[in-house]
């Protein structure tokens, strides 16, 4: 279910002025998200790392999310790679080699950014055993603050990209109407051995490792705030007992991009849907449209600071939901209300 929050005040003109042909739909960025898991040895299956974005975040403040964000144009650079060749990820994701390497590596650097897990050895088949030390926070800040580039890391430390830890299994895109546009990746991945993952992002304030179907249930009650591509991936999850299940599992996963759909129907009412996911369908009421149309261009800011008190936290995230790694934490994937969460869920170790 998703919440009852409405639809932002700027929306039902946008999404009339696309259907007049007075929209030009923003080029969405590229980006990726890495769901990261490791097994617990206890039932449930695997537990998959998650980060909460602070409540002062402009965009989906208090959302869980994956570490992720957007592709970096000096992600193009050659690479020590290991794995599938470049041709086999661009059949995979798509796109055309050049690119295809940009989003594995913005898979791979995103997540060390963001968790300090790194997904790289020195050769094809060993990874680093240890991220933690002061050098490799050195690096690792550099990274996230674009003052090194993700070659020039693995190249001085003699590193290889490992893309053959990485599995693609999905892809979801920013609906046209959106001024911000993402094209965003998921990838899975075991967490190597040896390594931990850190609360180093700066844009969350809390990180924690939680079975999917304790993440799925917290979701369901109404305690855990995620956006729709979030709450998709980890359902997907919930069938697999073992981390190298869920890889394998994503074998031939169905990679066409998921992109919301938004129409005005005759009655005047916002209808937002999501193509094979039901469950995030939303209908606006009528009075809101009514409302933004009487108003007119001088009144639509007064209309929407009205609507602002009633709609709450929540639609404040769904007026934001464009994929997308401004904040690089996690995949910010689609247009879509997340759910409020005052639970504490447990730290990452």
């Amino acid at each position: 279910m998703m919440s009852g929050a409405g639809v932002p005040a700027a929306w039902p003109e946008r999404i009339r002025a696309l259907a007049r042909g007075e929209l030009t739909p923003v080029v969405p960025r590229r980006a990726a998200t890495v769901l990261l898991l490791r097994d617990t040895g206890e039932a449930g299956g695997p537990a998959v790392h998650m980060l909460r974005r602070r409540a002062s975040m402009a965009f989906a403040a208090g959302a869980y999310a994956f570490p992720g964000g957007g592709v970096d144009p000096r992600d193009e650079r050659p690479v020590r790679w290991a794995g599938p060749p470049l041709d086999h990820w661009a059949g995979l994701l798509g796109v055309a080699p050049a690119a295809a390497q940009a989003v594995v590596c913005a898979a791979v650097r995103e997540t060390f950014e963001e968790s300090g897990v790194l997904l790289a050895g020195p050769d094809g088949g060993t990874v680093v055993a240890d991220t933690t030390g002061e050098d490799w926070e050195a690096d690792r800040a550099a990274l996230v603050g674009h003052d090194l580039a993700f070659a020039d890391f693995l190249d001085r430390r003699g590193l290889v990209l490992r893309t053959d830890l990485l599995r693609a299994a999905a892809r979801w895109i920013t609906p046209e109407f959106e001024e911000r546009r993402y094209d965003t990746w998921f990838f899975l991945a075991a967490l190597p051995a040896g390594q931990r993952t850190r609360d180093v992002s700066g844009e969350a304030d809390r990180t924690a490792w939680l079975r999917p179907a304790e993440a799925v249930a917290g979701y369901d009650r109404g305690d855990l705030m995620m956006l729709p591509p979030t709450i998709t991936m980890l359902r997907d999850l919930l069938p697999y007992g073992s981390a190298a299940a869920a890889l394998a599992g994503a074998s031939g996963r169905d990679l066409a991009p998921v992109v919301a759909t938004a129409t005005v129907d005759a009655a005047g009412k916002v209808v937002l849907t999501w193509p094979g996911h039901d469950e995030f369908t939303r209908v606006d009421p009528e009075a809101a449209v009514a409302a933004e149309a009487a108003a007119g261009p001088e009144g639509a800011a007064d209309v929407e600071a009205a609507a602002e008190p009633a709609a709450g936290p929540e639609a404040a995230v769904d007026a934001q939901a464009a994929v997308g790694p401004d904040a690089p934490v996690g995949v910010r994937a689609a247009v879509g209300v997340a759910r409020k969460d005052p639970a504490e869920p447990g730290e990452a170790r």
